[in-house]
């Protein structure tokens, strides 16, 4: 599905991530692979260290610092938010939504609009879409995004497929309504015939946990988790993604009039360095304009690592001047989407820890 949105800007950005740091050697002991092939992997995969949560630090946690440091450096007014969005896997309840309770959090007005949406690896331009689509109201000049995912402590300790690559963090985006003569051009696509490549068996309400489904067991491979762990069929997700990710890019730019040269990043979804790489050949794009460092330095944050990567790599060369973007996200779902916006002159792209 294609969209194309007019008068609309990203105009700040804001990465919180944990200040915990683990790194690869710390863990690869629970591995059941030799010392010399955990090294290949890290190599390969481009592993060094990940930011994990603190026992108790749930993703709402994430937010409400964020967007306190947000009122308090007045990069935000409270008033001024008419939609809050949060966009997650690993929401603080089943009930109440997460967004209703940042929402009570900060005494925000009553003509704010809570919306939570349960989804990962694309949950940034899936969130800029939504985002985009509400600014079309005339009651809505502001929203505000919130990515944010803590999921490690649904990761196996002994799983290798897994464990090395997660990492937990949030992101806020602030989306508005402009005055420049601009096109934002989008697209999305699913497929529910693949949800199961990434999957946590136990905890809702089709299977609940037990004690039962916290019993660990080994695969094929050697790896040990229990049905309340997260699961991913790596296979299957790397050759959905060489698969559909590229004829989607340039589906894209196809619908933009434009070619592969008009973007100046392409900040990905980063599962990992190995995968990033091979979409990059794919593509014909050089590596060096497709960031592959946000797993090796925080970790795999699912929806946030897009704007993690934004904020790492640009910094203030958006905030200072403008670059144009190609921004995808691809994984559980299946879902896979892409934008193609131009950021220019935010009020602020940066990254705090909490």
């Amino acid at each position: 599905m294609d969209f194309v949105f007019k008068n609309k800007r990203i105009s700040g950005i804001l990465t919180i991530l944990p200040k915990k740091t683990v790194k690869f050697e710390d863990e690869m002991a629970n591995y059941s692979f030799s010392p010399a092939k955990c090294m290949k992997l890290k190599l390969a995969m481009g592993y060094k260290e990940h930011r994990i949560a603190e026992p108790g630090q749930c993703s709402s946690d994430f937010c409400k610092f964020g967007l306190q440091y947000m009122f308090d450096n007045n990069l935000i007014k409270k008033e001024d938010i008419d939609a809050l969005l949060f966009v997650s896997q690993s929401a603080d309840y089943y009930m109440p939504p997460t967004s209703n309770i940042i929402q009570g959090h900060f005494g925000l007005k009553h003509d704010c609009l809570c919306l939570d949406i349960n989804q990962g690896c694309a949950g940034f331009e899936i969130g800029l879409i939504q985002s985009f689509m509400l600014l079309e109201q005339p009651a809505i000049n502001k929203v505000v995004l919130m990515n944010a995912d803590v999921l490690s402590p649904k990761v196996s300790d002994q799983d290798r497929n897994s464990k090395p690559l997660i990492g937990d963090a949030a992101s806020i985006t602030i989306v508005e309504k402009s005055n420049d003569d601009t096109t934002i051009y989008a697209n999305i696509k699913m497929d529910g015939t693949g949800a199961f490549a990434l999957n946590i068996p136990a905890g809702g309400f089709r299977m609940p946990s037990t004690a039962e489904t916290a019993i660990m067991e080994q695969d094929a491979v050697g790896n040990f988790r229990s049905k309340n762990n997260l699961v991913m069929q790596g296979d299957d997700v790397f050759n959905f993604v060489q698969r559909e990710v590229p004829p989607m890019i340039e589906h894209l730019l196809k619908q933009a009039d434009v070619d592969k040269d008009w973007a100046d990043w392409y900040m990905f979804h980063q599962p990992n360095k190995f995968m990033l790489h091979k979409l990059a050949d794919k593509l014909g794009v050089p590596h060096e304009k497709m960031p592959a460092n946000i797993v090796e330095n925080f970790g795999n944050a699912s929806g946030v690592t897009v704007p993690t990567c934004i904020s790492y790599n640009l910094g203030d060369v958006i905030v200072n001047g403008s670059s144009k973007l190609c921004l995808a996200g691809f994984g559980v779902g299946l879902t896979w989407s892409s934008v193609l916006v131009e950021m220019s002159h935010l009020m602020f792209n940066q990254i705090v820890e909490f």
